[in-house]
C-alpha cells in the first residue's frame, strides 16, 4: 500500500500535575521527575508531500493561522522535519499548515508537540520509516520535553525530560477524562528564564520565595526538591486512591511567582471562592484547575476575566 499524500495530525497541549525540578547538571541541563498529561485540546498540523527531490533550503514549508507564530527555522515544526530528513534520507517536499489553538511560552508544550506531529506525520508519508524507539531518540534531540507526546496518554518523565515511561494503569484511570479548565494571562515566562531563577534561587540560603500559593511549592533548601523527596511523593500517589488533586506540585512556582504576582493572586481567589486547587503548568505562565462535577464553569471564568482582563486565554478540556 502506497504511503498517503496528505496526513493530519492532533498536537495535544499538555499540563504537568507533578513537576519536581531535582537539580542542575553538569551540562547546564535540569533533571525533573514530572507527570505530564495530554489534554483533548490542542493545534492540528497538516502535512502535504509533493513530488520528486528538493534541495535542503527549499524542501520544507510551514503555514499557519497565526501571525505570532515564526514560519522560519527557528519553528519546531521545521526543526523536526530537517532532523527526520537527516535521520532517514527523506527528500521529497512537504508543505506544512498548522492550525494553532495553544498559546505560546505558557507551559502547555505546544511547540514541542507541533515538533512530535510533524514527525509523526513525516513518518507516515515515507511508509512509517522510522520505528517507535527511533522516533522517540529524533524527538529527544530536538527538545527535552518532545519524547513525552508520543505516549497519548499519562506519563512519568524522568532526567531532562528524555527518559519516559507510561503511568501504571490504575494510576492513569484516576486521570483520564478528567475535566481541566486551562488559563492563562496575556503575558509569557520564557522557559530558560524560569530554570536560572530556580538556579539562582537554589544557591541561595533560605527558601526561594515567600509569593507561593502554596507552602509546599519551594524545598527548604531553595527551588530544587531533592530527587528522593519527589519519588517517594510520586510513588506514594501511585501506590495509593488519592485523586489527581492530591499529586499537585511545581517546582517552578516558587520562582515564577516572585516575578508575577498576578498568577498567586489569583491561583489564591480561586482556592477560596470556589474550592479549587489550581497549578501552574510547566515554567508557566498558563494555569489550570482540575474541575469537580457540577463546578461552575462559567463562574471561574469570570472570575479569572475580572483578575487578568478579556484578552486572558481560558479554555475548558479534559485529560485525554
Amino acid at each position: 500500500m502506497n504511503p498517503p499524500p496528505t496526513v493530519t495530525i492532533f498536537s495535544p497541549a499538555k499540563i504537568n500535575l507533578f513537576l519536581a525540578v531535582t537539580g542542575r547538571r553538569a551540562d547546564d541541563y535540569h533533571d525533573l521527575v514530572s507527570v505530564v498529561a495530554p489534554l483533548t485540546f490542542g493545534d492540528e498540523l497538516t502535512a502535504r508531500a509533493g513530488e520528486g527531490s528538493a534541495n535542503a533550503a527549499e524542501q520544507f514549508r510551514l503555514e499557519c493561522d497565526d501571525p505570532a507564530v515564526p514560519l522560519d527555522g527557528t519553528n519546531l515544526v521545521l526543526k523536526a522535519a530537517v532532523a527526520f530528513a537527516a535521520a532517514t534520507g527523506w527528500t521529497r517536499p512537504v508543505a506544512f499548515r498548522l492550525i494553532k489553538r495553544v498559546p505560546m511560552a505558557a507551559g502547555l508544550g505546544g511547540g514541542s508537540s507541533n515538533a512530535v506531529a510533524a514527525l509523526v506525520a513525516l513518518n507516515r508519508l515515507s511508509g512509517t520509516t522510522l520505528d517507535r524507539a527511533a522516533l522517540a531518540a529524533l524527538a529527544a534531540q530536538i527538545g527535552s520535553d518532545c519524547p513525552v507526546f508520543l505516549e497519548g496518554a499519562p506519563a512519568v518523565m524522568r532526567g531532562r525530560g528524555e527518559r519516559v515511561e507510561a503511568l501504571p494503569a490504575a494510576a492513569a484511570r484516576r486521570l483520564r477524562g478528567r475535566r481541566v479548565l486551562v488559563f492563562k494571562p496575556s503575558f509569557g515566562v520564557g522557559t530558560p528564564w524560569a530554570y536560572a531563577q530556580l538556579a539562582l534561587a537554589s544557591a541561595r540560603p533560605g527558601p526561594a520565595s515567600t509569593m507561593s500559593a502554596k507552602p509546599e511549592s519551594a524545598s527548604a533548601a531553595g527551588a530544587y526538591l531533592p530527587v528522593d523527596e519527589a519519588e517517594r511523593r510520586l510513588a506514594r500517589w501511585i501506590g495509593g486512591e488519592a485523586p489527581a488533586e492530591d499529586l499537585l506540585f511545581n517546582s517552578f512556582e516558587s520562582v515564577v511567582f516572585r516575578k508575577f504576582i498576578a498568577l498567586p493572586t489569583l491561583l489564591g481567589r480561586l482556592r477560596e471562592r470556589f474550592g479549587l486547587a489550581p497549578l501552574m503548568s510547566g515554567s508557566g505562565s498558563a494555569c489550570f484547575a482540575l474541575l469537580p462535577d457540577g463546578a461552575p464553569v462559567e463562574a471561574i471564568a469570570e472570575c479569572i476575566r475580572e483578575a487578568w482582563g478579556d484578552v486572558s486565554f481560558v479554555q475548558s478540556t479534559t485529560i485525554a
